[in-house]
């Protein structure tokens, strides 16, 4: 999405900044490791697909994206804005988070095809790559900002997601779910400590399904330490050369 291009997100245990292509040898090496491509449910791509799928993910409006970096030290924001590449230099990432939207598609069925859908669903997901920042509290405390901002910029968000699909309206968002192996006992146990909530049993694909509906009731408890900063960048801050 455009919305977060120029913003990052500061908590007192993570950063959360827009996914540049400073990032994207780092995000590369990551994905090239089997468990993370089985985890991910992703295909191995070659650099260049990584560069563009920086790109289209910029572009897209129905998928929000961060890099989840270490939090800022001490000196690293001046209070209302950081700089690229320094706080979320590649030594500092630590692994990403993602919002999907689409229809719902429980919507009435006597609506008719062509109708425009009253709501849709955001999927969250998040990965944590290191295996030294597993088990730190840092994908939690990633979900939690994450959550906080899209509650604070809901409207935003729908109406880029309803603009792209020319929509009269924005849709509202039905709900926040996650789909997790059934296996990933952290991930799921992650998602439970915040509120969400087992739908149903586990699916086709091994999957568990946990969700979110009263988002209000969840963004009352702010991170600690929670403030949106102006991402800035260089006039040539880009793909290296």
């Amino acid at each position: 999405m455009r919305l977060n291009e120029f913003s990052a997100i500061s908590t007192a245990k993570a950063l959360l900044v827009p996914y540049d292509p400073h990032h994207v040898l780092t995000y590369h090496a990551w994905m090239e490791d089997p468990a993370i491509q089985e985890a991910t449910a992703s295909e191995r791509l070659t650099l260049e697909e990584e560069y563009e799928n920086q790109e289209s993910w910029r572009a897209s409006h129905d998928k929000l994206t961060f890099i989840i970096c270490q939090p800022l030290s001490t000196g690293e924001a001046d209070g209302t804005s950081i700089h690229a590449g320094g706080p979320d230099a590649p030594r500092k990432m630590v692994g990403d988070v993602n919002l999907f939207l689409y229809p719902y598609e429980d919507e009435d069925e006597e609506q008719p095809p062509s109708a425009t859908p009253g709501f849709c669903v955001g999927e969250i997901d998040i990965m944590i790559a290191d295996q030294q920042h597993r088990g730190r509290g840092l994908g939690r405390a990633a979900v939690q900002a994450f959550v906080q901002y899209i509650f604070r910029h809901l409207d935003a968000i729908m109406q880029e997601y309803a603009a792209d699909k020319d929509m009269p309206s924005p849709p509202k968002l039905k709900m926040l779910m996650a789909k997790i192996n059934q296996g990933n006992a952290t991930s799921i146990a992650l998602f439970k400590s915040l509120g969400f909530e087992q739908e149903g049993e586990v699916n086709y694909f091994g999957e568990v399904k946990l969700v979110l509906r009263h988002l209000d009731e969840f963004a009352a408890n702010v991170p600690e330490g929670y403030a949106e900063l102006v991402y800035s960048r260089d006039q040539n801050h880009g793909r290296p050369q």
